[in-house]
């Protein structure tokens, strides 16, 4: 209670993978709702995607983070990640270039089960 997104990122950063980061600006927002098979919402997650900088720490994988790797853009396509992933580094990459990125990105529904 009462931890901003900022606090929240900078945080969950250091726990998950062992980076010192000051959070800059929220590059992306992603609505994803599951439902059970009877079409009643299971999960209803919003996902807040900020661009950070490293200010310290050592990059190593530990609480929900089963791996972690500095990579450089161009070796992306060597590993396999979601499309909505893909596009949420395209973005804070073209706000890195200076362009304004959408934020909000479309809600996706799952149903789950059958």
């Amino acid at each position: 209670m009462g931890e901003t997104l900022e606090e929240a990122i900078v945080r969950e950063v250091a726990e998950e993978i062992g980076l010192e980061v000051t959070a800059e600006e929220v590059v992306a927002v992603l609505e994803r709702i599951f439902l059970d098979p009877a079409g009643k919402v299971q999960y209803h997650y919003v996902l807040v995607d900020f661009l950070c900088r490293s200010t310290g720490g050592s990059l190593r994988a530990s609480g929900d983070a089963l791996s972690c790797a500095r990579v450089p853009p161009q070796a992306l396509a060597d590993y396999a990640l979601a499309r909505e992933t893909r596009e949420v580094i395209e973005r804070a990459r073209d706000f890195l270039c200076g362009k304004a990125p959408l934020i909000y990105l479309r809600t996706k529904v799952v149903k789950t089960g059958s």
